[in-house]
C-alpha cells in the first residue's frame, strides 16, 4: 500500500538503496540494526516522495531521523520517566 500515491522510476530506486547502504555504512556498527534501518528507509521515501532527489540530502536526512529518534534515559524530561 502506498498512502501518498508517489511512483519511483526503477533508476530513483537504486539511487534511494545507495543512500541507504551510504547511511547505514555511516553509523557505528551497533546501531545498524533492521530498525534504524528502516527509520532511515522511511526518511529517504518521505523526502523523496515530495521531490527530493540529492543523493547528499536524501542521506543527511536519513541519519537526521536516527539521531531524532534515538533516546537515552538522561534525555528524558522527569515528567516522562517511568516509576
Amino acid at each position: 500500500m502506498n498512502p501518498t500515491g508517489a511512483a519511483f522510476s526503477p533508476d530513483l530506486i537504486q539511487r534511494m538503496r545507495v543512500v541507504l547502504d551510504d547511511a547505514t555504512a555511516a553509523l557505528p556498527e551497533a546501531k545498524r540494526t533492521s530498525a534504524i534501518k528502516a527509520e532511515m528507509a522511511c526518511s529517504i521515501l518521505a523526502a523523496a516522495a515530495k521531490g527530493e532527489q540529492n543523493p547528499d540530502v536524501l542521506r543527511t536526512l536519513a541519519i537526521a531521523s536516527v539521531v531524532e529518534c534515538s533516546h537515552y534515559s538522561h534525555d528524558i524530561s522527569p515528567e516522562r520517566w517511568v516509576i
